[in-house]
């Protein structure tokens, strides 16, 4: 038994999109595909500032009765 090679087990495979663009758009392709992850990670960076800054602004304006509530010490016992 003869074990095909990679040749022809390309030859015997449909032809995909890949096979069938240019090298030329094929890389417009790629670059494109780069900036749009760039952009994407650059997007939830600045969600996750906001997100902080909005947090930060909320402690900020929050009450003694709010943070003695979320606070996690029982401040029961220093109250006696």
């Amino acid at each position: 038994m003869k074990r095909k090679g990679k040749a022809s087990e390309r030859e015997d495979r449909t032809p995909t999109l890949k096979d069938s663009l240019n090298v030329e758009m094929l890389s417009k392709l790629k670059e494109t595909k780069k900036n749009l992850v760039n952009l994407e990670a650059e997007r939830e960076q600045e969600k996750k500032r906001e997100q902080e800054k909005a947090r930060l602004l909320r402690e900020q304006s929050k009450s003694f009765e709010e943070l003695l509530e979320e606070s996690p010490q029982n401040w029961q016992d220093y109250k006696k």
